[in-house]
């Protein structure tokens, strides 16, 4: 027989320490998670959707084994990107924000990610960014410049460096002094920025002026989920200098212990090359749900285990639509009944799980799973159908194997003639919202998907008219 998944089993790699520890939460039975979202100046691409995957899995997981999860996911709504973008396209910020997070709220519920508890914006904190600025120079641990900037200051907390294993001095050796630097030590950090022209700003007692990105977050997260929490995760690009400042701003302004356990994803690479723009192998979510359906990049981003590289190539991502096949053809015609209990399987997905979140290890479970159903399909076919409910249930916890297996078998290629006359009108409604906000190549790339679903749009004064080629 199996266990039910215990608590008290989960272990999890935590980058503070750099070892497996048994996961306790600071209160029994209940889990304070953060997690840093997108900064929204652009569309999300696949290491965005790396972070929302395995934190979605994360929260889905701990739910499972019993535990009261609060989960919040932040988005950075201003920062110099999203200025700079937003100045060269001459619109005003807050309009390039909103389309950027109504896209990213649309690709992650293409993903299967459930919504997190609260999704806290930079912009709506402002007067919690101002009073953690005023403690921190209370403290000693801020000064304002001469030119209406505030710095934290790095040498008056003890413990930098200690999340990214960094020591003050190598990093005070590599750093740049810029001429006419304000700072004190050139590894201090703009808490908050003086206005400059053609910049938005908001008033504050050293003068108008915006927040700088890091303590967003460290206001944010203490806001959601008090002084001390327990999880907080992101892309390890963030580790330094992001979280390592956050840890400064959130300690030095409470003076109580920020994270209990650090936990950083993996980076992207595509085709065994680190993931840029100016290596020009960057991928939006959009171009990939072009060629891929959702649920096997999804899937793809399973395969690795949280914080390994994960490698983007299209036979990864062929072997995930064959992976799925399997699953779908395995449950299809599976009368609905209860999952069946005691399984060794289980006990090893479980297993697997409560190790760090090894989901490679705990697919391997279900593909075994999958055997057991097509061996027992014909000759015992309660326990084929008791044993294919319990694969959906356990495919649940990793957010994969709800949709209706006819319905994935038939589907045939995204993009392909699947695309009813409905389908077909919302997206040339869509390309006329993206035209209106000048948003060129999204209309463009709605233009090239429909015509890859063989339908041929002609443009007139009047309006859009489409016909299948």
């Amino acid at each position: 027989g199996t266990r039910p998944p215990q608590a008290a089993m989960l272990s999890v790699y935590n980058d503070l320490t750099r070892k497996k520890e048994t996961f306790t939460p600071l209160t029994p039975g209940r889990v304070n998670m953060y997690v840093c979202g997108m900064t929204v100046y652009d569309l999300c691409h696949l290491g965005h959707a790396r972070v929302l995957v395995v934190f979605d899995v994360v929260a889905r997981y701990l739910r499972a084994i019993g535990f009261d999860v609060t989960y919040v996911r932040n988005i950075t709504d201003i920062d110099d990107k999203i200025i700079n973008r937003a100045n060269e396209r001459g619109e005003p910020f807050q309009q390039l924000t909103q389309r950027f997070i109504d896209a990213m709220h649309e690709d992650a519920a293409a993903l299967g990610i459930l919504d997190p508890d609260q999704e806290p914006r930079a912009t709506e904190h402002l007067p919690e960014i101002l009073d953690m600025i005023s403690r921190l120079i209370e403290r000693g641990h801020a000064y304002v410049a001469d030119n209406g900037d505030v710095y934290y200051n790095v040498r008056s907390f003890s413990g930098y460096g200690r999340l990214s294993g960094k020591s003050i001095e190598d990093l005070r050796a590599g750093a740049r002094v810029e001429p006419g630097d304000v700072k004190r030590d050139p590894l201090d950090f703009a808490l908050w920025k003086a206005a400059k022209p053609d910049e938005p700003a908001w008033d504050s007692p050293w003068g108008s002026g915006r927040p700088g990105w890091h303590i967003e977050c460290s206001a944010m997260s203490t806001r959601a989920l008090g002084d001390t929490f327990d999880i907080h995760g992101g892309g390890a690009d963030l580790t330094f200098p992001h979280h390592e400042n956050e840890i400064a701003q959130s300690e030095g302004a409470t003076g109580h212990p920020f994270v209990r356990y650090w936990m950083h994803n993996g980076f992207v690479r595509i085709n065994d090359e680190k993931m840029s723009k100016s290596l020009g192998n960057f991928f939006t979510v959009r171009e990939i749900l072009r060629r891929y359906r959702a649920e096997e990049v999804r899937y793809f981003i399973l395969t690795s285990q949280y914080r390994s590289p994960l490698n983007y190539d299209d036979e990864h991502l062929d072997n995930a639509r064959a992976a799925l096949t399997r699953f779908y053809t395995a449950l299809r015609d599976l009368p609905d009944v209860e999952p069946a209990a005691g399984e060794e399987l289980e006990a090893r997905f479980h297993a697997a799980m409560e190790d760090d979140f090894n989901t490679p290890e705990a697919l391997a479970a279900l593909f075994d799973l999958v055997r057991e159903i097509n061996r027992t399909r014909n000759s015992q076919p309660d326990r084929a159908a008791a044993l294919g409910a319990l694969l959906r249930r356990l495919g649940d916890l990793l957010g994969i194997l709800q949709d209706d297996p006819e319905a994935y078998l038939r589907g045939g290629e995204p993009g392909s003639a699947g695309l009813s006359d409905s389908d077909i009108e919302a997206m040339i409604e869509r390309r006329a919202q993206a035209k209106r906000d000048k948003s060129w190549a999204e209309a463009d790339s709605i233009r090239d998907q429909l015509k890859e679903a063989g339908i041929v749009l002609e443009d007139s004064p009047a309006g859009t008219t489409w016909r299948r080629a």
